[in-house]
């Protein structure tokens, strides 16, 4: 299995070979070529565009002077846009008469003898079949493309009369020309200064990735000491803290788990030796002494019976926290269930001088697996057996409450320091001020920390040195 996760691991690797710098470098670079693509396309087209949008433009004027024709601001408007847009515009009645003439440039049209053309494009739109005309004169006497547009006003069979314009193609081939060589050096410094940025981000984003895989590989191998280091900004700075958090975590994990091997290791082994130790005496010694041979086979099934309640409570422990035990929640009488399990400890109280007492509350239907819930309640009361004071006194009291049933569990022994209190559901913790009248696998207060989880049941501890502690669940 693990041979096959390690294959799968390494195919994953071959699979994606680009690394996040390279990656990234790769989508900056792309993407500044592209707008320098752009940019020296809109060098390659610029006199193109121009030439569309000025054509555009003019015969969007036209329409708007044609609309506003018979208006009386007819001809303050037409000179303010032809002042605006540098545009000669030429208004002829159906007599062929001029009513206006709005010129630029000092009087002056831009079409060099602009008069001597107006009866002849007005004689082309007339022609028209759409009313309308659009071309392109070259002046050759100022060396210029011009724009010349003719349109009728009012009906294209019966026109009232014929609006023409002239308008400059060309009035800026220097400032053209510049545009394109400053556009290209825009594109040029573009395509630099990207290749920069892209390298630069690229590292400012992957060099901290980097450093914290490496510290991951270094953590993987057991280093919990290894030191995560954020990247300066947000998402990084917060993986670098939760890998942190999660190295911790693993560190307390494997902590446990070694304490868990040789506290095992120890229980397992005391037993162990008592039962070979014992079944050599019996061998070797008492085989023909009736009373000495039962007396040692006795210590073996006492050790024999231990080793199998540890085995067994490491079983119970692992499958309630693995969540293969399923509960199976039953409704019953919560003080007649408290008082039949107090009841059995009376043979403790007689044997060895315990004195366990009940304090029931008013009776109290619950529902919660019962058998389950009964191991909570004989852990905690074995637990405060073993730690109770000389007076051998335990306490076992039920308090109803609005949310549910409260059960606390007292005992008036040495107490917990308050550093520890949090430590002592853990599997194998014991305080020093433990007593072994009471047998137990160190595992108690874990089995019943993960039935009550099981249950999602609040529990805690209260204690106070020198005065005992109280440990208490709430069945709700």
């Amino acid at each position: 299995m693990l041979n096959k996760k390690k294959t799968k691991i390494k195919a994953q690797k071959e699979k994606s070979r680009l690394s996040l710098h390279t990656l990234l470098a790769m989508a900056f670079i792309i993407f500044t070529v592209i707008a320098s693509g752009l940019l020296l396309i809109e060098v390659a087209f610029l006199e193109k565009f121009y030439y569309y949008f000025k054509i555009q433009e003019t015969k969007n004027i036209a329409s708007e002077l044609i609309k506003a024709y018979d208006t009386d601001e007819f001809e303050e408007t037409m000179r303010s846009v032809s002042f605006s847009n540098q545009i000669c515009i030429s208004v002829i009645d159906s007599r062929n008469y001029v009513l206006y003439q709005s010129d630029v440039m000092g009087n002056r049209c831009l079409l060099h003898g602009w008069h001597n053309y107006l009866f002849q494009i007005q004689q082309e739109v007339k022609n028209s079949e759409t009313g309308t005309i659009c071309m392109n004169v070259f002046d050759e006497q100022i060396n210029m493309k011009t724009l010349v547009l003719g349109s009728v006003i009012g009906d294209v069979q019966n026109p009232d009369g014929y609006m023409l314009f002239n308008t400059a193609l060309e009035p800026v081939g220097t400032t053209v020309l510049l545009l394109k060589r400053l556009l290209l050096m825009i594109a040029i410094l573009l395509l630099v200064a990207g290749f920069i940025i892209a390298l630069i981000l690229a590292n400012r984003l992957s060099v901290p990735i980097i450093q914290i895989t490496e510290s991951a590989k270094r953590m993987a191998h057991g280093q919990y000491d290894t030191e995560f280091k954020g990247g300066g900004y947000k998402e990084v700075d917060e993986l670098a803290q939760t890998l942190t958090y999660a190295e911790h975590e693993i560190s307390k994990v494997d902590t446990m788990q070694r304490d868990l091997i040789a506290n095992v290791s120890h229980d397992l082994r005391t037993p162990l030796t008592m039962l070979k130790a014992y079944a050599e005496m019996i061998r070797d010694l008492s085989g023909d002494n009736p009373v000495k041979r039962n007396a040692h086979l006795q210590v073996i099934i006492e050790e024999t019976d231990r080793l199998t309640m540890l085995v067994n409570d490491i079983l119970d422990l692992s499958k309630l926290e693995n969540g293969s035990q399923k509960l199976e929640p039953t409704t019953f009488d919560v003080t007649a269930w408290m008082t039949e399990i107090c009841s059995r400890y009376k043979g403790v109280s007689e044997q060895m001088g315990y004195h366990l007492s009940f304090t029931p509350d008013e009776s109290r239907e619950v529902t919660c697996d019962a058998g389950k819930m009964e191991r909570v309640v004989c852990n905690l009361i074995n637990n405060a057996i073993n730690y109770t004071g000389d007076d051998k006194q335990v306490f076992v009291k039920q308090i109803n409450t609005e949310q549910g049933v409260r059960i606390e569990v007292r005992d008036t022994g040495a107490g917990i320091e308050e550093d520890k209190i949090k430590k002592i559901f853990d599997k194998y913790y014991r305080s020093e001020n433990h007593k072994r009248e009471v047998v137990g696998t160190g595992l108690g207060l874990s089995i019943v920390k993960a039935i009550l989880k099981l249950h999602n049941y609040g529990y805690g501890v209260r204690s106070k040195l020198g005065e005992g502690s109280v440990f208490w669940f709430e069945i709700r």
